[in-house]
């Protein structure tokens, strides 16, 4: 006798596996990376939440993306390879500058320097470092482009310009620029800036710390308990604005949305086979677990289940070392059809919606009865005319 099957009920669940502890972030830059020595500062967070970053960097002064392109200190770090992380700092004024000189001289330098990362460190994420407005604005550019001439101007233009260069290189924003204005509107007795009005002071420093922590380990800043030498209350502050701002909406940093993700769907073919379709994403690695004791490593297989049953399928997808799992449970049912002239019978599709297709030579004075999934009659009657 044949078996034919159908579905009668499908759970869909997915679980995420955690992240490591250990972080590897090389820090591309200048001054305002330099000041404070933030990389280090990111390191001393970690490891006051229980984690570990190793850093690098390279952080000369008044540097632009375009010139670490071509610099040999610059391209030789990143090739050491292995980095979970390579952070990008374009000097302070140029993103804030008139569009068609970002187009020139600030887009395609971090283009460039992605993709020499991606190609170096396949495994990476890059991570663009939106800087801040000036405390006054720029006065040195102000005569020519007077958008920059204050503070809210400048910020505007730096926030937009660092986003499109994360967004158009599907990599990560560190929104350092969006918690200094938060706090130079909530906290303004907070001092961010040194005498100069643009670098940091440890303050200023400290927020960016939190960010790329935040960003990077995807956890709550307010656990942080490394507090550098800020107050307690001052540190607070900073922390619950790096929530607000930051880890409060990971996603619209792209934290997250590149992740991989296990998706499928499956189709019944013929007979007891059932055709799987992988539509996982970020991911180049596959094991499916049918729930019955096979297994497959082929990213859309086909299987054919022996027996009926509960079967969880599960599919782990991978990339990198980051996975994501999903199980349907497919409940696998006789239908019933037991007469022994039903090796000789064709009936599909199965499971079915509205139209069903019996196969047989002959189908005279064939009586037949059509039952759900929830053992239901639907209709029952007999074939005593039909066309061959």
């Amino acid at each position: 006798m044949r078996l034919f099957f159908t579905i009668l009920a499908i759970l869909y669940f997915s679980t995420s596996f955690g992240q490591q502890k250990t972080k590897r972030i090389l820090f591309l830059g200048n001054s305002y990376t330099y000041y404070n020595d933030l990389p280090k500062m990111v390191a001393d967070v970690a490891y006051s939440m229980g984690d570990t970053v190793i850093f690098d960097s390279n952080t000369p002064g008044g540097y632009t993306l375009k010139e670490h392109s071509t610099n040999i200190t610059s391209l030789n770090k990143i090739e050491v390879g292995n980095w979970d992380y390579v952070v990008l700092q374009e000097q302070s004024q140029l993103p804030s500058l008139p569009t068609s000189q970002v187009d020139s001289e600030v887009f395609p330098y971090a283009r460039i320097l992605d993709s020499i990362i991606n190609k170096k460190n396949i495994c990476a994420e890059t991570i663009f470092y939106m800087t801040w407005g000036r405390k006054n604005g720029d006065g040195s550019n102000c005569s020519s482009w007077p958008p920059v001439c204050t503070y809210k101007g400048m910020d505007s233009l730096l926030a937009i310009r660092y986003k499109t260069m994360a967004d158009t290189n599907k990599a990560f924003l560190s929104p350092v620029g969006a918690v200094w204005k938060k706090i130079r509107q909530s906290f303004p007795l907070i001092d961010l800036y040194q005498t100069d009005e643009s670098h940091p002071l440890e303050a200023g420093s400290y927020i960016a710390a939190c960010c790329f922590y935040t960003i990077t380990f995807r956890k709550n800043p307010m656990l942080i308990s490394f507090n550098a030498s800020l107050s307690a209350t001052d540190a607070d502050n900073i922390k619950m604005a790096v929530k607000q701002i930051v880890y409060d909406s990971l996603v619209k940093y792209n934290v997250g949305k590149y992740d991989t993700k296990a998706v499928f769907n499956y189709t019944f073919s013929s007979e007891n086979n059932f055709a799987f379709t992988n539509t996982s994403k970020n991911a180049d690695t596959y094991f499916w677990d049918f729930g019955d004791g096979a297994t497959s490593i082929l990213e859309n297989p086909i299987h054919k289940f022996i027996n009926t049953g509960n079967f969880s399928v599960k599919l782990t997808a991978s990339k990198c070392g980051k996975k994501d799992s999903t199980i349907q449970v497919i409940n696998v049912v006789n239908l019933l059809v037991s007469n022994e002239d039903s090796l000789s019978i064709k009936i599909y599709p199965n499971p079915v919606k509205s139209i069903i297709t019996i196969y047989k030579k002959d189908l005279s004075n064939v009586t037949y009865k059509i039952i759900s999934s929830l053992s239901k009659i639907i209709k029952t009657g007999k074939i005593d005319n039909y066309s061959k």
